[in-house]
């Protein structure tokens, strides 16, 4: 399977984006799909994750009730709308999924970048005045 993420760009504080991550390849089996960011000097971190059969999301505090996790299953793509977007948002932002079953719990604690086996490339988000 592979991962093209797409639609990030400049925005003010307090603007929206939305980001798009299709699958490709061998992706009938999608398990979960999760969208990680990693700013200069920081950790990778989850910032949701969407459980593809079902459509579950799961979301850090750190995002909660700002970021919206959707799914497309007929083109296998998931959307992130980003509503509220403030400074520290600013980063690269990374979809990922994984080849065997598992927990979006855990893949968006700290431990979670860990446990995802294919990457998309980045798409760098900016939330500047």
């Amino acid at each position: 399977v592979q991962l093209q993420a797409s639609g990030g760009g400049v925005v003010q504080p307090g603007g929206s984006l939305r980001l798009s991550c299709a699958a490709s390849g061998s992706s009938s089996n999608l398990y979960v799909i999760g969208w990680f960011r990693q700013a200069p000097g920081k950790e990778r971190e989850g910032v949701s994750c969407i459980d593809f059969s079902d459509g579950k999301t799961y979301y850090p505090d750190s995002v909660k009730g700002r970021f919206t996790l959707s799914r497309d299953k007929a083109i296998n793509t998931v959307y992130l709308e980003m509503n509220s977007l403030k400074s520290e948002d600013t980063a690269v932002y990374y979809c990922a999924t994984t080849i065997s079953p598992a927990p979006c719990q855990v893949l968006i604690t700290p431990a979670g970048p860990y446990g995802m086996d294919v990457w998309g490339k980045g798409t760098q988000v900016t939330v500047s005045s």
